[in-house]
């Protein structure tokens, strides 16, 4: 049988180009949806007046976790796009909410100005951002492992979760320039504003970048084939182990990388002590250093398989999250505070770095999308996108502690699904060619 042009095998160059042009969008996605969580000690003010910083702070969690609960009907409903009409139209769809989520919050006024539509804007604003980032998960993790070599996924598919953290880290870095050229009057101000605005602008250019993307060869072979169509019956009736795997997998994986990076900055100030300042640039390093990782991580785990490294991170999460954060909410050291956060990110990157692949090699190509997007989104809006809000609650009832043993738990039971699941590196269901 000839194969057409888009059903052949690409080239490591066509492979390498198509990696790096997703990658730039995901980074951009994530950037966007990161700036609500960095800037929220400097917006919460404007938003929820005449409370307390913890009860601020915690309105403000409780509008990122609303966020979540979109995850899984932008899963579901792009993850079955993306299957149908093929993985670049699926990316292309998801930055465009992104954009127009950023945006809203960039010129929404404050409680004084327009009264109780200000934090109603904020909800809409997070809900189309939701939307956007339950596909864009699936989309991205779909597109990245189908686009690498059987010899190299893991390396490649790493990249997913580089330009995740990459995304955060631009909004960090954002964060600490705008502290370094503002008062803190000015910040407080108008200057949270400037990272919503930055968002919306370098989303329009991904969205032109993303439309020039090649699609890629699973897709293009599953196509042409036929078969069954991508859907929510299709999945939890012909693919209900993979599903509850990929949730269970995801939940302890998603609590423990938002407790150490999304809720970090705010435990550092409001648990530790700390300035906002220090936190923020405990962040930007730690987080950087944890970019680095996923690489050479994805690289490990095409040598020794992905089981081991998830089985890894699971031991060390048990074993030691509560030291960790129990030791941090004491530590007024700057610098041992990061060798803490850093540890934590360590354990974490055992995650990570593969659960991208790991989903995507779950699942044949017809659903694919689907099948990484749906029970992902749902294991992070019932744990990565409630751990602020639930961390913040244990904080506000003197139960701080109870946060610490709650990830722990987490942790063990994804442990199990990771000790008795197959290595998906020597059971891939990725097509090759």
């Amino acid at each position: 049988m000839t194969l057409a042009p888009d059903q052949r095998a690409p080239t490591q160059r066509e492979r390498l180009k198509a990696i790096i042009g997703g990658s730039t969008g995901n980074l951009v996605e994530w950037y966007d949806w990161y700036a609500y969580a960095a800037f929220t000690l400097y917006f919460a003010p404007h938003f929820f007046p005449n409370e307390d910083r913890t009860a601020q702070l915690l309105s403000a969690a409780g509008i990122f976790a609303v966020g979540f609960l979109m995850r899984p009907i932008g899963a579901w409903m792009m993850g079955i796009y993306a299957d149908r009409h093929g993985r670049k139209s699926g990316l292309t769809l998801s930055v465009a909410l992104m954009c127009a989520g950023s945006l809203l919050i960039g010129v929404t006024p404050g409680y004084e100005t327009i009264g109780v539509a200000a934090p109603l804007l904020l909800v809409l604003a997070r809900l189309m951002q939701g939307l956007s980032i339950g596909g864009e998960y699936g989309a991205s993790a779909t597109y990245l492992s189908e686009m690498a070599g059987r010899n190299r996924r893991g390396f490649f598919s790493s990249f997913q979760y580089v330009t995740l953290i990459a995304g955060q880290l631009v909004a960090i870095c954002v964060l600490l320039l705008l502290q370094a050229s503002l008062s803190i009057a000015q910040l407080d101000d108008w200057g949270w504003r400037i990272p919503f605005f930055i968002g919306g602008a370098l989303a329009i250019i991904v969205f032109w970048l993303r439309r020039g993307l090649a699609e890629t060869q699973s897709f293009a072979v599953a196509r042409a084939e036929g078969g069954p169509k991508s859907g929510f019956v299709e999945l939890i009736t012909n693919h209900p182990r993979e599903t509850l795997t990929v949730m269970m997998l995801t939940a302890g994986g998603t609590i423990a990388f938002y407790a150490y990076s999304i809720y970090m900055q705010k435990f550092l100030v409001n648990t530790s002590g700390l300035s906002r300042e220090a936190a923020s640039q405990i962040n930007a390093v730690t987080l950087f250093l944890f970019m680095l990782l996923q690489p050479a991580a994805g690289a490990l785990s095409d040598r020794i398989g992905r089981k081991p490294l998830m089985i890894t991170f699971g031991i060390l999460g048990v074993f030691c999250t509560y030291p960790i954060f129990s030791t941090l909410a004491k530590t007024k050291d700057p610098v041992m505070a990061a060798l803490l956060v850093m540890a934590g990110l360590i354990i974490v990157t055992g995650y990570t770095s593969i659960n991208a692949v790991v989903k995507a090699e779950l699942f044949p190509a017809h659903i694919r999308a689907l099948g990484v997007a749906l029970p992902y989104a749902l294991a992070n809006t019932l744990f990565g996108g409630t751990a602020e809000l639930v961390a913040l609650w244990f904080k506000q009832v003197g139960m701080e502690q109870a946060f610490y043993i709650y990830v722990t738990v987490m942790i063990a039971i994804s442990l199990g699904v990771y000790i008795r699941m197959r290595d998906t590196a020597k059971h891939s269901l990725i097509r090759e060619d």
